[in-house]
């Protein structure tokens, strides 16, 4: 969880693509700063602990109720532009993001059951309430399993198969091979699902 929250802070001044894609930089500058990954992670944290080992209505409900009260407290961290519709509807329901909002939040699944089953079965409902396309839901999952394998003793070669094996993604390049032409903001759907807006002032 230290982990998940300290990499928000220090990546912070560099996302929508800012930087020059280094691995010398200092870990914390003036623009250092949490954002509405470490709130949602936190969010989350709390829902799956207070949920306990409930039926996945009553999880999905603590979640919900959860991830729309932090989201309401601190509704200027840069959440994306549907994602803040939904901390405020009445009647939230999930919407089809692919964004990758629900794998920068899932952490703690990785930390909290005994099994992998459980990993990926509490991280696949952390999605599914807002984020509920397979895309989305895929990328929870991804997240939560290796966070699970690396604590319970697997190597990164371990770690890697099972990712490239369970979930399909590409993982043959470097990060030297993806650096020159990696541009996440190039390609957004027009319906907002990966975009960010931070409010006036956050």
């Amino acid at each position: 969880m230290y982990g998940a929250l300290l990499g928000d802070m220090i990546g912070a001044p560099y996302e929508f693509d800012r930087g020059s894609k280094t691995k010398h930089f200092p870990l914390f500058n003036d623009e250092s700063q949490w954002t509405d990954d470490s709130v949602m992670t936190i969010a989350v944290a709390e829902a799956l602990m207070q949920a306990g080992d409930g039926a996945e209505e009553q999880v999905k409900e603590e979640l919900v109720r959860s991830m729309q009260a932090w989201g309401r407290r601190y509704p200027d961290a840069g959440y994306g532009a549907r994602f803040i519709y939904w901390i405020f509807a009445e009647d939230p329901a999930p919407y089809g993001s692919y964004g990758n909002g629900s794998a920068m939040r899932v952490s703690s699944a990785g930390w909290l059951y005994d099994t992998l089953e459980e990993t990926r079965r509490y991280a696949r409902l952390t999605a599914e309430v807002s984020h509920d396309h397979p895309e989305g839901i895929k990328g929870a999952e991804a997240i939560a399993s290796a966070i699970f394998l690396a604590r319970t003793g697997h190597t990164k070669e371990g770690i890697k198969d099972f990712v490239i094996r369970e979930f399909g993604y590409d993982l043959a390049r470097t990060c030297d091979e993806i650096r020159p032409t990696y541009f996440p903001y190039r390609d957004l759907p027009e319906d907002g699902a990966g975009s960010h807006y931070r409010f006036p002032g956050g």
